[in-house]
């Protein structure tokens, strides 16, 4: 018989802006409409014993109104001790700030 593992959850909530270092998405130089990404590493407080399942939801951005907003975040990378997020924007749009909360769980 074995011993089962109990779940373990984690979740907590992220901001960034124009003041967060490397922050890219606010600007576009002119002729250039490619796909900007702003690259976030989440650690874990505790890591998990196998790799977990993480969700990620947009909670707030604030964008340019002169243009279409667009905005993505998606998670990759994942590990037993965190994941990266990447939040990304592309053409004209300019994002001056978004958040997200995030979960995960595992054993």
């Amino acid at each position: 018989m074995t011993t089962p593992t109990p779940w373990k959850i984690l979740s907590s909530s992220a901001s960034f802006s124009l003041l967060s270092e490397c922050w890219c998405l606010a600007t576009l130089e002119p002729g250039e409409e490619q796909t900007r990404n702003f690259v976030v590493e989440v650690v874990f407080d505790t890591p998990f014993m196998t790799i977990p399942v993480v969700q990620l939801g947009i909670t707030s951005f604030d964008i340019d109104q002169r243009d279409s907003a667009r905005l993505t975040i998606n998670v990759t990378q994942i590990s037993e001790a965190g994941f990266t997020a990447v939040i990304s924007t592309w053409a004209s749009t300019r994002v001056y700030a978004a958040g997200f909360n995030w979960f995960a769980i595992g054993a």
